[in-house]
């Protein structure tokens, strides 16, 4: 029997293991959030396919992910990413994954991790929505630009509202599959 899936993630091995595996689950670790803050911000204007294809690449080139290396790159390394071809070579984001590494420390030492900080736009419940169909999911909502307001007030860069709100169904703040998805019920189940 096959299982009933999100349609967006059909016909794609990487994308139907993302799918099944990840995307939506809760995260509370600091150092995956922040990589996902990277990889989202990148994917502005492009599609979530061609950064889950880098994924690795960013892996290497951003030292694991580890923010507070990352909040210490200097023009040197931002050149040796702008050459790296295994990435999406934009200045711009490039350097907003710098300053966004000192933001999220920030925000570390403000509310004891950045876990905490998105989780006092949402209490400790995950929201759970019950849609039919994809067409159904909102690109952003109040709250994604409520989070996204804030966080451009503390120094992030490439947050927009859209890219807040697939961090929220990324990590878990939001269950966005669909109900007669079989994770629908597995996420659930994860938040009890």
């Amino acid at each position: 029997m096959t299982l009933r899936k999100c349609s967006w993630c059909l016909g794609n091995d990487l994308y139907e293991k993302y799918h099944d595996f990840e995307w939506g689950a809760p995260v509370h670790d600091d150092l995956t959030h922040f990589e996902f803050l990277v990889l989202e911000s990148a994917q502005a204007g492009l599609s979530w396919l061609t950064i889950l294809k880098k994924r690795e690449n960013y892996r290497k080139a951003y030292d694991n992910f580890d923010y507070k290396k990352i909040a210490c790159y200097g023009s040197d390394k931002i050149e040796k990413l702008m050459n790296d071809p295994g990435i999406i070579r934009n200045r711009r984001k490039i350097e907003a994954s710098v300053t966004n590494a000192v933001s999220f420390i920030k925000i570390q030492n403000e509310f004891g991790s950045f876990d905490s900080y998105m989780r006092s736009f949402t209490g400790d419940s995950q929201i759970v929505n019950k849609w039919d169909t994809e067409n159904d999911i909102p690109a952003f909502t109040e709250l994604s630009k409520s989070i996204s307001l804030d966080l451009k007030k503390r120094g992030f860069k490439f947050l927009g509202p859209t890219i807040v709100y697939s961090h929220m169904q990324a990590t878990g703040f939001v269950n966005d599959h669909v109900t007669s998805c079989f994770r629908y019920k597995e996420i659930l189940e994860l938040k009890k």
